[in-house]
């Protein structure tokens, strides 16, 4: 297992990348990090009987989700990867997108034993992590640099694979499209986004603005964002 890879030659929509790695009809699906459900969306409306619990714990953005009414096979929950509300061995399928690096640092191995109770002998816990590069990330880290928690989250995924609590199935590499209409938008979804607290001074607020109009063209801000995918699978025993 490797944290970064030296080129990256993937560009696709996450979705290609699960699509390909799992069969997610008529299977019991747990999301854990679900945000504005967005991905819960695409996918609860793709393919057939797919039952979905999705998990938040930014108490603001699970009370929107409870007024989403158009996805009847989803439930929505209030809860961290560290205390899962589900009963043992009832999941088929776990996502974290880009949420693990969330958990606190002394609660990322005890997410994942948790990933693992809930899953089905032989399921599997699909772990997407934000490759520490890249020109987002350089506008990133200038108000939240996340090395040491993104660091944290492999290196916990890592040891959770060599102490056989998951065994590795594969590890992608990709870059992902990111697009932004404007510096508002990315404000907005970004600096504001309700998961974090971000306090810019002005001198700060403006080095970021800057930072993100140098990529601004006619049709907006584009973005490849290099991501990891680690396949886990619960062992049969």
């Amino acid at each position: 297992m490797k944290i970064t890879a030296q080129q990256i030659d993937l560009c696709c929509p996450e979705s290609e990348v699960y699509n390909r790695l799992l069969s997610l009809d008529n299977s019991v699906i747990l999301e854990l990090g679900c945000g504005n459900a967005e991905i819960t969306r695409k996918i609860a409306t793709s393919g057939q009987n797919r039952i979905i619990t999705a998990m938040e714990v930014d108490e603001i953005a699970h009370n929107k989700n409870l007024q989403i009414t158009d996805l009847p096979n989803v439930s929505f929950g209030l809860a961290g990867a560290q205390e899962i509300p589900l009963a043992d061995a009832s999941v088929d399928v776990v996502f974290m997108f880009k949420s693990l690096h969330h958990v606190p640092l002394e609660l990322m191995e005890t997410s994942l034993k948790e990933i693992r109770r809930v899953l089905k002998p032989g399921g599997y816990a699909y772990i997407s992590e934000p490759v520490f590069s890249g020109d987002f990330n350089q506008i990133l880290r200038l108000f939240h640099d996340e090395e040491i928690v993104r660091t944290a989250a492999f290196r916990a995924v890592k040891k959770s694979v060599a102490n056989g609590l998951f065994e590795l199935v594969e590890e992608v590499f990709f870059n992902t499209p990111r697009s932004f209409e404007d510096f508002s938008e990315f404000e907005n979804g970004t600096i504001k986004a309700t998961h974090s607290s971000h306090k810019l001074d002005e001198k700060l607020y403006l080095r970021v603005k800057r930072s993100f109009e140098e990529h601004m063209g006619v049709d907006g801000a584009h973005f490849v964002i290099p991501i990891r995918v680690d396949l886990l699978r619960r062992p049969d025993v």
